[in-house]
């Protein structure tokens, strides 16, 4: 799932036209985050926006797939590609990306452990020789 370094820079100069962004490398791809949401990710040079039910219907309509990271289409990821007419173009690109961004923001973040939380116990394994 390898990103090339003209292509991310590309993606940041596109999308940083309409809002600041980041991006991480993510398990072999790059995610871009706006406000600290996930809300694009990248995989061999193509760019999927999250989605939910309120946007899928804009990409089904361009004939965009979802990503499917394990090829199993039984199994696909709440991103689908962006056509590319829409990354080229800013006027175009800035309802697709915000309402991309406002489904990330819906989304529920995961729950950090609150300072009550227990730690998980050890795995058992050979036992610890004494200090001396």
């Amino acid at each position: 799932m390898a990103v090339s370094v003209s292509f991310r820079t590309y993606l940041l100069e596109q999308l940083g036209q309409i809002r600041p962004v980041t991006s991480r490398p993510m398990f072999g791809g790059l995610c871009f985050f706006a406000e600290g949401r996930a809300f694009a990710l990248v995989a061999q040079d193509t760019l999927y926006f999250k989605v939910d039910d309120s946007n899928r219907p804009d990409f089904v309509a361009a004939d965009m797939g979802p990503f499917l990271p394990f090829g199993d289409p039984d199994k696909p990821m709440q991103y689908y590609e962006l056509p590319a007419e829409v990354l080229e173009d800013p006027e175009l690109l800035a309802p697709w990306m915000a309402k991309s961004i406002a489904v990330a923001m819906k989304a529920k973040p995961k729950a950090k452990p609150g300072p009550n939380a227990k730690a998980k116990p050890k795995a058992a394994g050979k036992p610890k020789a004494p200090r001396k």
